[in-house]
């Protein structure tokens, strides 16, 4: 089947549209899993911490689990930050049914949106007890995609044209196949 790595800063809608197309593709008759790097980061790696080996090792066995997924026919989403380039190749190593997806936004529309109030706690002066010092992008590396296979800007385009934008992705390329 097809193994779709999301990639994005914190914010930029991943868990949102990924959640969204599952049930788009469900309805049409898909078997689907997203794995929610929030939700699976506790389950499958609470081990882990936020170094770049660390980061590394969790998207490995995240997307082992998606890998997985996917060979047993069910389309896997990975959504999560996933900021280094080396382990998403790493990643299309499993082969031609892995597509990566950049879901990028600009850091002014993710200040503005910062539901989580990472952001704000980011750019928090220096000796805050509050201040993040690891938020991707911020003040710790996210790698830009080289190749990524689609492109959705989420400070560009809608909630409903980005949800689209990787549905159809998906079927096309399940179909292409």
């Amino acid at each position: 089947m097809i193994f779709i790595q999301l990639t994005g800063l914190s914010g930029s809608g991943k868990s949102t549209i990924a959640h969204a197309v599952k049930v788009l593709l469900q309805e049409r008759g898909h078997a689907v899993e997203v794995i929610d790097g929030d939700i699976y980061r506790k389950k499958l790696c609470p081990d882990l911490g936020f170094s770049k080996e660390d980061r590394n090792e969790n998207i490995r066995r995240l997307g082992f689990v998606a890998n997985r997924l996917a060979a047993n026919g069910v389309i896997s989403i990975l959504a999560a930050i996933n900021p280094y380039e080396e382990i998403r190749k790493e990643l299309l190593n499993y082969g031609n049914h892995v597509k990566t997806v950049w879901i990028n936004c600009d850091i002014k529309t993710l200040m503005e949106r910062d539901t989580k109030q990472l952001y704000k706690k980011a750019f928090l002066p220096e000796g805050h007890p509050d201040k993040i010092y690891n938020l991707t992008g911020i003040n710790d590396p996210f790698e830009t995609p080289i190749e990524p296979d689609l492109v959705i800007d989420t400070h560009k385009n809608s909630e409903s044209a980005s949800i689209d934008m990787l549905f159809n992705f998906i079927i096309q390329t399940v179909y292409a196949s």
